[in-house]
């Protein structure tokens, strides 16, 4: 059974509560601090949920073209701020970070929330989207952990005669992030953070998040620049830029993470001297990072960095960290690291009491389920799976594919690899397959198809992607074979020449109808062409299907 899929689609109470109680206690043998171990608690938030399961979702049914922009077609920020005016300008209570970017926002956010923590702050971090329960969207406090249920629900109860006056004077047009976001403002308040940590949602400039104004912000971040979200982001990189940039306030620092096209880091540029805002970038020329090494302990891995920041310009910084043991994975991790490091000495700059100390041990310190996670082998084995590895990614960009392919590079160089792909609909999947191919050369990848937020707007059917990634091994020139659907074993049994040494060079592409009949055939696919050589299995292409193979785990 597909436990969590069987615990959303069951309407009896009494039978929900049992099939969650059923996996609590296997969940918390993962380890994870995000989400897991207390997924129970989300039965205590009936009403919200279902309050805000009424409500307007973009996650699920995509977001419309140019609502990401600074113009006609964008969301209404006006009435993001009506919101926030009846309920208090809660944002205004407490002094934030708002960080924006294509990919890297979560992993920054998690890095400089985690510096804090360790230096004694109470941090507000509010992010999304979420794997579990909606709850990891909110971390307020000395802890990483999710927000309690009783907190959120007594934020809401406390908020929802504001909110439905509030839905009634907007002619119900509040969305479920802005609701979301809202709350979690609220929240954030009431507790008295020291600080907050805020990604954004989607693009800066219209994005229900960009609700600080310039007194209340300690710092801006953008991390990256890429295509994702092309069409609501106005078409094109120079819009996407211009959009992200609309968090930038006047006189805050903004930090860049990078790297960046150089006429693209010109407009981000421009917009902070528009704004008399000093920049700091993490590849500034005086900085320094590399990775030294690759070592796992007890089945944990990590990456041996050295991080130095010299900036001289707009503002002097300076750290030296050696021999940091990061366990987000990837040259795009140690990047989303120096950024952290760099926005953490903008506020030590400030003022901020943060020592090096606390931000090499909140470096150490973080993990994000579902980026560059590999399964212990207990993990993989209660999924059927004996001998092979098994990592899990939610990349779904080519420069996220990038970086995955370069991380199974430096991790697992010499192993054989499958890959396990699910994507949403609104996700450049040619340039994914591209990018992927142009990296590395699996033995076989396996298309298969999970809902996307919960929903099926958004899924995109196994068949589509196989088309997709067909037209990318004959733009590459690769060699493959289309199994259709159906075990390995079963198709080497009706294929009698497939032995042939010129028939193994080909990588296998498959179709598996669901996510445990994707990873038997991509372990029947190395065990047949490998034997008893380790492999690697690599579940990717979105966050969602990530979510789905944690959540069989103990299913």
């Amino acid at each position: 059974m597909k436990i969590f899929s069987a615990i959303h689609r069951c309407s009896d109470f009494t039978r929900r509560k049992a099939l969650i109680s059923a996996t609590t206690g296997a969940w918390k043998k993962l380890g994870f601090r995000r989400g897991v171990s207390t997924y129970s608690e989300d039965l205590e938030l009936k009403e919200f949920l279902d309050y805000l399961e009424n409500l307007k979702n973009y996650e699920k049914s995509g977001v419309p073209k140019g609502a990401g922009t600074d113009s006609e077609d964008g969301f209404d920020l006006g009435r993001m701020n009506r919101l926030m005016e009846r309920l208090g300008n809660p944002q205004s209570k407490f002094k934030a970070v708002h960080i924006a970017g294509t990919k890297g926002k979560g992993s920054t956010a998690a890095f400089l929330s985690n510096m804090l923590r360790e230096e004694g702050y109470s941090v507000g971090c509010y992010t999304s989207p979420h794997l579990w329960s909606i709850r990891e969207r909110i971390s307020v406090g000395r802890k990483s952990d999710p927000v309690s249920a009783k907190a959120l629900n007594s934020v809401f109860h406390w908020a929802k005669e504001i909110l439905d006056q509030s839905m009634e004077l907007e002619n119900g047009s509040i969305s479920h992030f802005e609701v979301f976001t809202a709350l979690a403002f609220t929240l954030f308040a009431q507790e008295k953070v020291d600080i907050a940590v805020v990604e954004a949602g989607l693009g800066g400039a219209r994005d229900a998040t960009n609700v600080f104004c310039s007194s209340g912000l300690a710092a801006a971040i953008i991390t990256t620049i890429g295509e994702e979200h092309l069409a609501a982001l106005g078409g094109s990189l120079e819009s996407i830029a211009m959009a992200k940039s609309g968090i930038i306030k006047h006189g805050c620092p903004l930090v860049l993470g990078g790297p960046f096209n150089p006429h693209i880091e010109c407009i981000l540029r421009d917009k902070a001297s528009s704004m008399d805002s000093p920049v700091v970038s993490a590849f500034d020329p005086g900085n320094l990072s590399r990775i030294k090494g690759f070592e796992i302990n007890k089945e944990k891995p990590c990456q041996l960095c050295d991080i130095v920041v010299q900036i001289e310009k707009d503002m002097q910084l300076f750290i030296e960290l050696y021999d940091v043991r990061l366990h987000m994975l990837g040259t795009h991790q140690l990047q989303n690291a120096v950024t952290a490091t760099c926005a953490a000495l903008c506020l030590r700059n400030q003022g901020w009491r943060i020592s090096d100390e606390s931000i090499h041990a909140g470096l150490q310190h973080t993990f994000l389920p579902g980026r560059s996670q590999f399964l212990a082998s207990k993990e993989s084995e209660s999924l059927g799976i004996y001998g092979a590895t098994i990592l899990l990614d939610g990349a779904h960009t080519k420069e996220s594919a990038k970086s995955l392919a370069d991380t199974i590079q430096m991790t697992y160089p010499d192993a054989p690899a499958v890959l396990v792909v699910a994507m949403a609909s609104d996700k450049d999947h040619l340039a994914f397959a591209r990018e992927f191919l142009t990296g590395m050369q699996p033995e076989a990848v396996i298309l298969t198809q999970v809902k996307i937020a919960g929903a099926k707007s958004r899924m995109t059917s196994a068949s589509l992607l196989k088309e997709t990634w067909i037209q990318a091994f004959m733009e590459l020139g690769i060699g493959f074979s289309d199994i259709g659907i159906g075990s390995y074993s079963k198709f080497v049994e009706d294929e009698p020449d497939c032995s042939a040494g010129a028939w193994k060079q080909k990588t296998i592409l498959a179709i598996g109808d669901s996510i445990e009949d994707s990873l038997k055939t991509a372990n029947g696919i190395l065990k047949g062409r490998k034997g008893n050589r380790p492999g690697i299995i690599v579940v990717t292409g979105s966050l969602h299907i990530v979510s789905s193979v944690l959540a069989h785990l103990h299913g």
